[in-house]
């Protein structure tokens, strides 16, 4: 009988063993699949222009950053000003503020900000993945007891990471 013992605990011991060494866990961002880089080296990302009714003028240089720099982040793609192989084109359409919300003495209570972009993208090797005049949209909240050049600079940074993200996906993350 003691023999089975020990046979048994050695038996137990080496299972363990055996699931302690096959089990693991990788932590790490997914590599983007999409991106063939033995065929896409190269990107180029035009300046936007903001085209919307109301105008903030750091907003253009803030987006077009953005993006850029999500890009250079997220891939090993080079950035040049012409002849890429994806090319990333548009122009901001929109930027709003409408009352979103009414408390009981029925004033506004809640100010909602939009920011709209419309995007061009061509991927000069693959042109089915290519779309045109797309729009991408964010939206924040902010109190209405705040004046919109209180909360300004904070609304839009929120939302042109947000937008920058949406293209970044709809381009080269194919999410």
């Amino acid at each position: 009988m003691d023999w089975i013992k020990k046979i048994a605990s050695t038996v137990l011991l080496l299972s363990i063993l055996l699931v302690v060494n096959s089990c693991s866990i990788k932590i790490g961002l997914a590599p983007i699949s999409s991106i063939d880089y033995s065929k896409v080296k190269t990107i180029s990302i035009a300046d936007f222009q903001n085209r919307a009714e109301y105008v903030y003028a750091p907003l253009a240089t803030e987006f077009n950053q953005s993006l850029k720099d999500l890009f250079m982040r997220q891939t090993r793609l080079s950035l040049v000003n012409s002849n890429a192989d994806l090319e990333i084109d548009g122009e901001i359409t929109g930027y709003n503020q409408y009352n979103e919300a009414v408390d009981a003495s029925g004033y506004s209570s809640k100010v909602k900000v939009t920011l709209t972009v419309k995007v061009t993208f061509v991927n000069n090797t693959d042109h089915k993945d290519d779309f045109t005049d797309q729009q991408f949209s964010a939206f924040q909240t902010y109190d209405s007891s705040k004046l919109l050049t209180e909360v300004q600079d904070e609304l839009i940074s929120l939302m042109v990471k947000d937008i920058t993200e949406q293209i970044f996906n709809a381009t080269v993350a194919n999410w």
